[in-house]
Protein backbone atom coordinates (compact mmCIF):
# COMPACT_ATOMS: atom_id res chain seq x y z
CA UNK A 1 0.00 0.00 0.00
CA UNK A 2 1.14 3.73 -0.22
CA UNK A 3 0.87 6.79 0.92
CA UNK A 4 -2.37 8.63 2.45
CA UNK A 5 -3.37 11.90 1.72
CA UNK A 6 -5.46 14.02 3.78
CA UNK A 7 -7.48 17.02 1.55
CA UNK A 8 -9.36 19.38 3.22
CA UNK A 9 -12.14 20.93 1.60
CA UNK A 10 -12.44 24.72 0.55
CA UNK A 11 -15.38 27.30 0.33
CA UNK A 12 -18.17 27.03 -1.27
CA UNK A 13 -18.94 23.19 0.10
CA UNK A 14 -20.67 24.20 3.05
CA UNK A 15 -23.79 23.66 4.20
CA UNK A 16 -25.92 24.23 7.69
CA UNK A 17 -25.59 21.34 9.77
CA UNK A 18 -22.25 20.12 8.77
CA UNK A 19 -19.95 18.74 11.37
CA UNK A 20 -22.94 18.35 14.00
CA UNK A 21 -22.75 14.25 14.23
CA UNK A 22 -19.60 14.75 14.76
CA UNK A 23 -19.45 17.51 17.78
CA UNK A 24 -22.03 15.08 19.18
CA UNK A 25 -20.29 11.74 19.23
CA UNK A 26 -16.49 12.49 19.04
CA UNK A 27 -15.10 14.20 21.75
CA UNK A 28 -12.29 15.74 20.64
CA UNK A 29 -14.64 17.43 18.18
CA UNK A 30 -16.75 18.76 20.45
CA UNK A 31 -13.69 19.82 22.27
CA UNK A 32 -12.45 21.51 19.80
CA UNK A 33 -15.70 22.83 18.18
CA UNK A 34 -16.31 24.46 21.89
CA UNK A 35 -12.88 26.16 22.26
CA UNK A 36 -13.38 27.84 18.61
CA UNK A 37 -16.99 28.92 20.31
CA UNK A 38 -15.45 30.63 23.09
CA UNK A 39 -12.84 31.99 20.56
CA UNK A 40 -15.81 33.68 18.53
CA UNK A 41 -18.95 33.32 19.75
CA UNK A 42 -21.84 32.29 17.45
CA UNK A 43 -19.68 30.00 15.25
CA UNK A 44 -21.50 26.95 16.31
CA UNK A 45 -25.20 28.15 15.20
CA UNK A 46 -24.14 29.02 12.20
CA UNK A 47 -22.56 26.03 11.48
CA UNK A 48 -25.67 23.94 12.82
CA UNK A 49 -28.18 26.36 11.77
CA UNK A 50 -27.30 28.72 9.76
CA UNK A 51 -29.41 30.41 6.56
CA UNK A 52 -27.29 29.94 3.18
CA UNK A 53 -26.79 33.57 2.58
CA UNK A 54 -25.22 33.67 6.40
CA UNK A 55 -22.78 30.91 5.60
CA UNK A 56 -22.09 32.17 2.12
CA UNK A 57 -20.79 35.80 3.73
CA UNK A 58 -16.71 34.43 3.56
CA UNK A 59 -15.93 35.72 7.51
CA UNK A 60 -18.35 33.63 8.33
CA UNK A 61 -17.31 30.61 6.00
CA UNK A 62 -13.88 30.66 6.50
CA UNK A 63 -14.36 29.86 10.35
CA UNK A 64 -16.98 27.24 9.71
CA UNK A 65 -15.51 25.41 7.51
CA UNK A 66 -12.29 25.05 9.20
CA UNK A 67 -13.61 22.93 11.77
CA UNK A 68 -15.76 20.76 10.21
CA UNK A 69 -12.30 19.90 7.99
CA UNK A 70 -10.64 19.43 10.68
CA UNK A 71 -12.88 17.76 12.82
CA UNK A 72 -13.00 15.28 9.92
CA UNK A 73 -9.53 14.73 10.04
CA UNK A 74 -9.31 14.48 13.82
CA UNK A 75 -12.10 11.92 13.57
CA UNK A 76 -10.13 8.99 10.81
CA UNK A 77 -6.98 9.88 13.31
CA UNK A 78 -8.60 8.75 16.90
CA UNK A 79 -9.99 5.75 14.65
CA UNK A 80 -6.45 4.81 13.34
CA UNK A 81 -6.36 6.47 9.94
CA UNK A 82 -3.24 9.46 9.69
CA UNK A 83 -1.89 10.82 6.70
CA UNK A 84 1.19 10.74 5.09
CA UNK A 85 1.37 13.99 3.35
CA UNK A 86 -1.26 16.81 3.50
CA UNK A 87 -3.38 19.60 1.45
CA UNK A 88 -5.99 21.99 1.60
CA UNK A 89 -7.65 23.66 -1.48
CA UNK A 90 -7.52 27.57 -0.90
CA UNK A 91 -9.17 27.89 2.69
CA UNK A 92 -8.21 24.25 3.61
CA UNK A 93 -4.85 25.38 3.52
CA UNK A 94 -4.90 26.20 7.07
CA UNK A 95 -6.54 23.14 8.22
CA UNK A 96 -3.65 21.24 6.28
CA UNK A 97 -1.71 23.77 8.38
CA UNK A 98 -3.23 22.24 11.84
CA UNK A 99 -3.39 18.57 10.72
CA UNK A 100 0.56 18.83 9.68
CA UNK A 101 0.92 20.45 13.13
CA UNK A 102 2.17 24.07 11.35
CA UNK A 103 0.22 25.53 13.61
CA UNK A 104 -1.60 24.79 16.55
CA UNK A 105 -5.38 24.06 16.25
CA UNK A 106 -6.15 27.86 18.18
CA UNK A 107 -3.68 29.89 16.23
CA UNK A 108 -4.83 28.10 12.96
CA UNK A 109 -8.36 28.79 14.15
CA UNK A 110 -7.56 32.77 14.99
CA UNK A 111 -5.80 32.57 11.62
CA UNK A 112 -8.48 31.72 9.52
CA UNK A 113 -10.52 34.30 11.78
CA UNK A 114 -8.51 36.92 10.32
CA UNK A 115 -8.53 35.73 6.76
CA UNK A 116 -11.66 35.86 6.43
CA UNK A 117 -12.44 39.33 8.10
CA UNK A 118 -9.66 40.47 5.52
CA UNK A 119 -11.21 38.18 2.33
CA UNK A 120 -14.48 39.93 3.36
CA UNK A 121 -13.79 43.25 3.20
CA UNK A 122 -11.37 42.79 -0.35
CA UNK A 123 -14.46 41.14 -1.71
CA UNK A 124 -16.74 44.25 -0.84
CA UNK A 125 -15.12 46.59 -2.60
CA UNK A 126 -16.06 44.91 -5.86
CA UNK A 127 -18.61 42.84 -6.98
CA UNK A 128 -16.54 39.83 -7.57
CA UNK A 129 -18.12 36.56 -9.15
CA UNK A 130 -16.16 32.60 -9.36
CA UNK A 131 -17.51 30.57 -12.31
CA UNK A 132 -15.78 26.92 -12.78
CA UNK A 133 -15.52 26.66 -16.82
CA UNK A 134 -15.93 22.48 -17.86
CA UNK A 135 -13.98 20.61 -20.95
CA UNK A 136 -12.62 23.85 -22.67
CA UNK A 137 -9.35 24.22 -24.09
CA UNK A 138 -7.02 26.06 -21.69
CA UNK A 139 -4.97 27.67 -23.67
CA UNK A 140 -8.08 29.38 -25.33
CA UNK A 141 -9.71 29.79 -21.86
CA UNK A 142 -6.84 31.25 -20.68
CA UNK A 143 -6.98 33.77 -23.53
CA UNK A 144 -10.44 34.55 -23.36
CA UNK A 145 -9.87 35.51 -19.93
CA UNK A 146 -6.92 38.16 -20.98
CA UNK A 147 -9.47 39.71 -23.52
CA UNK A 148 -12.16 40.17 -20.71
CA UNK A 149 -10.10 41.21 -17.57
CA UNK A 150 -10.97 38.25 -15.83
CA UNK A 151 -8.46 35.33 -14.17
CA UNK A 152 -8.02 31.90 -14.42
CA UNK A 153 -7.51 30.84 -10.97
CA UNK A 154 -8.21 27.18 -9.55
CA UNK A 155 -6.99 24.47 -11.93
CA UNK A 156 -8.84 22.22 -10.39
CA UNK A 157 -8.94 18.93 -12.78
CA UNK A 158 -8.22 18.61 -16.23
CA UNK A 159 -11.33 19.81 -18.06
CA UNK A 160 -12.16 22.14 -15.51
CA UNK A 161 -10.95 25.93 -14.36
CA UNK A 162 -12.15 28.46 -12.68
CA UNK A 163 -12.30 31.68 -13.66
CA UNK A 164 -12.69 34.66 -11.54
CA UNK A 165 -13.19 37.98 -11.87
CA UNK A 166 -15.63 41.31 -11.61
CA UNK A 167 -19.64 40.29 -12.31
CA UNK A 168 -19.60 42.69 -15.22
CA UNK A 169 -16.83 41.45 -17.04
CA UNK A 170 -17.41 37.72 -16.14
CA UNK A 171 -21.06 38.18 -17.52
CA UNK A 172 -19.56 39.08 -20.43
CA UNK A 173 -17.33 36.32 -20.85
CA UNK A 174 -20.34 33.90 -19.68
CA UNK A 175 -22.13 34.98 -23.04
CA UNK A 176 -19.44 34.16 -25.27
CA UNK A 177 -18.48 30.88 -22.95
CA UNK A 178 -22.55 30.24 -23.77
CA UNK A 179 -22.34 30.77 -27.83
CA UNK A 180 -19.16 28.28 -27.58
CA UNK A 181 -21.45 26.01 -26.03
CA UNK A 182 -18.98 25.49 -23.38
CA UNK A 183 -20.54 24.51 -19.71
CA UNK A 184 -20.00 26.64 -16.68
CA UNK A 185 -21.39 26.84 -12.99
CA UNK A 186 -21.41 29.64 -10.76
CA UNK A 187 -19.64 28.71 -7.18
CA UNK A 188 -21.09 29.30 -3.89
CA UNK A 189 -18.46 32.07 -2.76
CA UNK A 190 -18.88 35.72 -1.88
CA UNK A 191 -15.79 37.38 -3.62
CA UNK A 192 -13.31 37.04 -6.52
CA UNK A 193 -11.13 35.21 -4.77
CA UNK A 194 -7.56 34.39 -5.74
CA UNK A 195 -6.99 37.28 -8.16
CA UNK A 196 -5.13 40.84 -7.86
CA UNK A 197 -8.22 42.27 -6.04
CA UNK A 198 -7.25 40.26 -2.95
CA UNK A 199 -3.59 41.48 -2.29
CA UNK A 200 -4.77 43.97 0.33
CA UNK A 201 -5.97 40.33 2.27
CA UNK A 202 -3.17 39.04 1.22
CA UNK A 203 -0.73 41.86 2.45
CA UNK A 204 -2.90 41.87 5.92
CA UNK A 205 -2.37 38.54 6.60
CA UNK A 206 0.92 38.83 6.17
CA UNK A 207 1.36 41.89 8.74
CA UNK A 208 -1.23 39.47 11.02
CA UNK A 209 1.48 36.42 10.89
CA UNK A 210 4.75 39.42 11.21
CA UNK A 211 4.67 38.96 15.03
CA UNK A 212 6.06 35.40 16.16
CA UNK A 213 4.42 36.29 19.41
CA UNK A 214 0.98 36.13 17.79
CA UNK A 215 1.66 32.82 15.99
CA UNK A 216 4.18 30.25 16.56
CA UNK A 217 4.39 28.67 13.20
CA UNK A 218 6.08 25.02 12.84
CA UNK A 219 7.81 22.99 10.32
CA UNK A 220 4.95 20.51 9.59
CA UNK A 221 6.12 16.76 10.78
CA UNK A 222 4.78 15.51 7.34
CA UNK A 223 4.62 16.99 3.78
CA UNK A 224 2.47 19.83 3.43
CA UNK A 225 1.87 20.74 -0.22
CA UNK A 226 1.51 24.31 -1.20
CA UNK A 227 -1.66 25.90 -3.31
CA UNK A 228 0.50 28.48 -5.09
CA UNK A 229 3.72 26.08 -5.79
CA UNK A 230 1.55 22.77 -6.12
CA UNK A 231 5.23 21.33 -3.82
CA UNK A 232 5.57 20.95 -0.17
CA UNK A 233 5.87 23.91 1.98
CA UNK A 234 9.56 25.52 2.91
CA UNK A 235 10.28 24.38 5.68
CA UNK A 236 11.82 28.06 7.29
CA UNK A 237 8.88 30.76 8.81
CA UNK A 238 9.63 33.47 6.23
CA UNK A 239 9.04 31.13 3.50
CA UNK A 240 6.05 29.60 5.33
CA UNK A 241 4.36 32.49 5.42
CA UNK A 242 4.96 34.19 2.31
CA UNK A 243 3.64 30.62 0.76
CA UNK A 244 0.45 30.84 2.75
CA UNK A 245 -0.46 34.91 2.62
CA UNK A 246 0.62 34.81 -1.36
CA UNK A 247 -2.03 31.94 -1.98
CA UNK A 248 -4.91 34.26 -1.30
CA UNK A 249 -4.01 36.52 -4.50
CA UNK A 250 -2.39 33.57 -6.58
CA UNK A 251 -3.71 30.76 -8.40
CA UNK A 252 -4.62 27.33 -6.79
CA UNK A 253 -2.49 24.43 -8.56
CA UNK A 254 -4.57 21.90 -7.57
CA UNK A 255 -4.29 19.40 -10.62
CA UNK A 256 -0.64 19.92 -10.62
CA UNK A 257 -0.61 19.48 -6.83
CA UNK A 258 -2.49 16.11 -6.88
CA UNK A 259 -0.37 14.65 -9.94
CA UNK A 260 2.84 15.77 -7.53
CA UNK A 261 1.34 13.77 -4.39
CA UNK A 262 1.07 10.35 -6.83
CA UNK A 263 4.43 10.64 -8.13
CA UNK A 264 5.50 11.04 -4.66
CA UNK A 265 3.82 7.33 -4.10
CA UNK A 266 0.17 8.35 -2.98
CA UNK A 267 -2.72 6.10 -3.99
CA UNK A 268 -5.24 6.60 -1.13
CA UNK A 269 -6.55 10.18 -1.22
CA UNK A 270 -9.94 10.99 1.98
CA UNK A 271 -11.16 14.34 1.56
CA UNK A 272 -11.94 15.74 4.75
CA UNK A 273 -14.90 18.32 5.01
CA UNK A 274 -18.26 18.87 3.27
CA UNK A 275 -18.91 17.46 0.21
CA UNK A 276 -16.83 15.35 -2.69
CA UNK A 277 -15.33 18.10 -4.79
CA UNK A 278 -12.07 17.41 -4.21
CA UNK A 279 -12.75 13.52 -4.59
CA UNK A 280 -14.42 14.84 -8.47
CA UNK A 281 -10.95 16.11 -9.44
CA UNK A 282 -9.09 13.36 -7.44
CA UNK A 283 -10.86 10.97 -10.01
CA UNK A 284 -10.52 13.14 -13.52
CA UNK A 285 -6.60 13.38 -12.08
CA UNK A 286 -5.48 10.39 -10.46
CA UNK A 287 -8.04 7.78 -11.65
CA UNK A 288 -6.24 4.91 -10.49
CA UNK A 289 -6.37 6.24 -6.79
CA UNK A 290 -8.71 5.10 -3.87
CA UNK A 291 -10.33 7.59 -3.26
CA UNK A 292 -12.71 8.62 0.00
CA UNK A 293 -14.26 11.03 1.94
CA UNK A 294 -15.43 11.88 5.37
CA UNK A 295 -17.84 14.68 5.81
CA UNK A 296 -20.22 13.09 8.95
CA UNK A 297 -20.67 9.85 10.83
CA UNK A 298 -21.83 7.74 8.41
CA UNK A 299 -18.98 8.63 6.05
CA UNK A 300 -16.25 7.77 8.71
CA UNK A 301 -17.80 4.74 8.60
CA UNK A 302 -17.81 4.16 5.02
CA UNK A 303 -14.38 5.14 4.85
CA UNK A 304 -13.36 3.13 7.72
CA UNK A 305 -14.42 0.26 6.30
CA UNK A 306 -13.25 0.61 2.35
CA UNK A 307 -9.55 1.09 3.94
CA UNK A 308 -9.85 -2.08 5.12
CA UNK A 309 -10.23 -4.10 1.88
Amino acid sequence: MGKIAFLFAGQGSQYAGMGKDLYENVPEVQSLFDNAEGERPGTLSQMFEGTEEELKKTENTQPCLFLVDLACAMALEKNGIKPDVVAGFSLGEVAAMASSKALSNEDAFKLVCKRGQLMQKASESIDGVMIAVMRMDKEELVQLCSEYGVYPVNFNCPGQIVVSGEAERIEKLKETLTEKKVRFVQLAVGGAFHTPYMKGASDGLKEELASEKLYNINKPYIFLYANKTAKPYPDNREGMVETLTDQISNSVKWEETLANMAEDGVDTFIECGPGKTLSGFVKRTVPEARIFNVCDLDSLKLTMEGMTK
